[in-house]
């Protein structure tokens, strides 16, 4: 097989972009839903908004310049095609740090990060916190395209990210991720330690040392987190039963309507992100759709909601099975949907880095971009 590493420019054909404003013009709408806004699900009036701007406002090249000012390849590695950002620093004592998104985000989540990291003196930072960062789009998302065969968990990606840093030639790295990118990492942590310089975790997924008594040791002020877990596992994980279970039956509304495309997501940003309801406000509509645009050009939310699946059924849809001996930095955001107990977290990883902070929820790297590059570099600073 070839070791082949392609450059690569997004160049999304105009009918493409054509097609989809027909699309969003033509949308066929429920009837709202009785009651409070949002609540059974993505609000009319905000969807309608949000679609209307995607139609008539919304400028895919813009987004398109911003990707493509990153350098990008594409390289196969066990049979799949992997598209990737690999922006080196200027900086000659720069280390590698590797980049993992989840679901539903994209390399889209990265762009306000990857100018800090690899270049901190730039943005007011020190030449020792430099990074060399390689953010890969998840095999089935994005630019990487549909996944061609069965088997894609976690486990399968984090093999393929190590192949992946080791075709461009780095021995030693740090890994950051959040989401599915957190369970990645973490089995990237357990699969290829004697590589890793260490982990840094936006989420940190870890289930309690004894199951007979799960609050043993959990401190007054991380209940609210463990409440805020159950509370998301009874109300919030619909998503998920489909995803994991049938999701090719729901792709075929979401590859065909971009409207669909878009509820389905943007429910997730509001929920998941400390935006205090007010979802477009908060991150801006060009800043979601970028991210939502991604999934409809590429053809590939189908494919990317097939990761639940894979995951539920080689049984490693949740923390990485056995202990993660590397050097890990946790970074708790008090709107994330998941927030292991440090007593959790002790037990599932080598802890060495906890810090919390007082805005910001899943989607960190876009939430609190600059709060995200303070606290990697606080973790890496001075491991090689």
């Amino acid at each position: 097989m070839s070791d082949e590493i392609t450059p690569f420019r997004i160049d999304v054909p105009e009918a493409v972009l054509e097609d989809l404003r027909d699309r969003l013009a033509r949308t066929r709408w429920p009837a709202d839903a009785p009651g409070e806004a949002w609540g059974y699900g993505t609000d009319l009036a905000v969807l309608r908004e949000l679609c209307e701007h995607w139609r008539t406002r919304f400028d895919w090249r813009a987004a398109e310049a911003t990707l493509n000012a990153f350098p990008q390849f594409t390289t196969t590695i066990d049979g799949q095609l992997v598209h990737f950002l690999h922006v080196r620093s200027p900086h000659p004592q720069a280390r590698p740090l590797l980049l993992t998104h989840g679901w539903p985000g994209s390399v889209w989540e990265f762009t306000k990060v990857i100018g800090p990291l690899v270049d901190p003196v730039a943005h007011g930072g020190s030449a020792e916190d430099a990074f060399h960062v390689v953010a890969p789009s998840l095999p089935g998302y994005g630019f990487s395209g549909p996944t061609g065969d069965t088997g894609w968990d976690p486990e399968r990606i984090a093999q393929c990210w190590a192949a992946l840093m080791a075709r461009l030639g780095y021995d030693r790295y740090g890994a950051q991720g959040g989401d599915w990118g957190a369970i990645i990492t973490a089995n990237l942590g357990r699969l290829d330690a004697a590589h890793l310089t260490g982990i840094h975790l936006n989420m940190v997924v870890a289930a309690p040392p004894d199951p007979a008594d799960p609050m043993a040791g959990v401190l007054p002020d991380e209940i609210d987190g463990v409440m805020a877990m159950a509370q998301f596992r009874d109300h919030e994980t619909g998503y998920q039963q489909i995803q994991g279970t049938k999701p090719q039956t729901l792709a075929y509304g979401l590859t065909d309507s971009p409207a669909g495309l878009a509820g389905w997501i943007l429910e997730k940003f509001r929920t998941w992100s400390d935006c205090d309801g007010d979802v477009l406000a908060y991150f801006g509509a060009d800043d979601l759709l970028a991210n939502i645009t991604i999934y409809w050009v590429t053809g590939t939310i189908g494919s990317s909601c097939r990761l639940y699946c894979e995951a539920r059924r080689s049984g490693r849809f949740g923390p990485a099975q056995g202990r993660v001996e590397v050097p890990t930095g946790c970074a708790i955001f008090p709107k994330e949907l998941y927030r292991a107990p440090r007593v959790w977290a002790d037990a599932a990883y080598d802890v060495q880095h906890w810090s919390r902070f007082e805005r910001g929820g899943h989607f960190a790297a876009m939430e609190q971009p600059e709060a995200l590059v303070a606290d990697v570099r606080a973790f890496f600073r001075g491991r090689s």
